[in-house]
């Protein structure tokens, strides 16, 4: 069965482009939440934010937090990126670096919230997506399905003060005629987004029972005493509750509002025995993962 129809984005090929490789990928952490993932021949990056340390960016409600941490990467020494991913519109996430020198056709795919606030920055590709919905897209060899997570990025009480946030699952496919949606993907990568551990992200390992890689958005951010993101001992609940093979923490120690370090998390993790189920990247290194086709073969 052939794909066509479910397509939403073609995204082009060099013309000298080699095979895409559906075996091997990478995921380089640049700091905060943003970092390069390339598999199948997409090269997508995630949350931009490419502020420096002791620059501020603005929450809301009048309150700035300090960044602590210079990122692994300059914006103008990125490689070529098909689109962004981008969990919520929050300055640590797209940031004045990133609406200043991203190329406003970039495809974003995001909350209807955030497309709406970058439309207005004058970035024409934005893809927003409700929760459960999905956006297909295609390059070469390889098709991509992003369906938007559960978030809550906060207390109900302080929802309408936060901008809405969204997970994402991504499900990587041969892109052939002979695919079907129902066919189990090459690999199937979650992310958090800025959201706490609530009721509906139960939902997630139901649908999705087998999940290889997953990325936590950690920190323990606190405004005004009130947690805004997981801190230690709620990232082990996701671990546990998502229950992907790998785990790997990022969104820490990179600003003032992070109150819960990741010196906190990996303890945590060792008294509830997660050890085997994380990996630990510092900005500027990169976590190289095989397929789950080619792992389990």
């Amino acid at each position: 069965m052939s794909l066509d129809h479910a397509v939403d984005l073609e995204l082009p090929t060099a013309e000298a482009a080699e095979p895409a490789d559906l075996e091997h990928g990478s995921i380089f952490f640049v700091g905060t939440a943003t970092v390069i993932l390339e598999y199948a021949g997409f090269t997508i990056l995630t949350d931009p934010n490419f502020l420096h340390s002791a620059d501020h960016v603005h929450l809301g409600y009048g309150i700035k937090s300090r960044r602590r941490t210079d990122p692994a990467l300059e914006i103008e020494d990125l490689p070529p990126i098909d689109f962004v991913l981008l969990s919520h519109y929050h300055g640590d996430h797209f940031d004045r670096v990133a609406e200043a020198k991203l190329d406003k056709d970039l495809p974003i795919v995001t909350t209807p919230h955030a497309a709406s606030e970058l439309a207005d920055k004058g970035f024409r590709e934005t893809r927003p997506l409700e929760t459960w919905d999905e956006c297909r897209i295609r390059k070469g060899e390889a098709e991509l399905t992003i369906t938007a997570m559960p978030g809550r990025h906060g207390p109900p009480v302080l929802s309408k003060g936060l901008p809405p946030v969204m997970g994402s699952m991504l499900e990587f496919r041969p892109a052939d005629e002979e695919a079907h949606p129902d066919d189990p993907p090459l690999l199937r990568l979650y992310i958090s987004g800025d959201t706490l551990v609530y009721d509906a992200l139960e939902e997630i390992p139901e649908r999705y029972p087998e999940i290889d890689l997953a990325l936590l958005h950690l920190g323990g951010t606190r405004v005004l005493g009130v947690l805004l993101t997981m801190d230690a001992a709620q990232g082990v609940e996701a671990v546990d509750l998502i229950d992907a093979d790998t785990a790997i923490p990022i969104h820490y120690n990179d600003y003032e509002v992070f109150r819960s370090p990741l010196s906190n998390f990996k303890q945590a993790i060792r008294k509830a025995g997660l050890e085997d189920k994380v990996e630990y990247l510092e900005h500027g290194e990169t976590f190289e993962f095989e397929s789950s086709s080619n792992r389990r073969s």
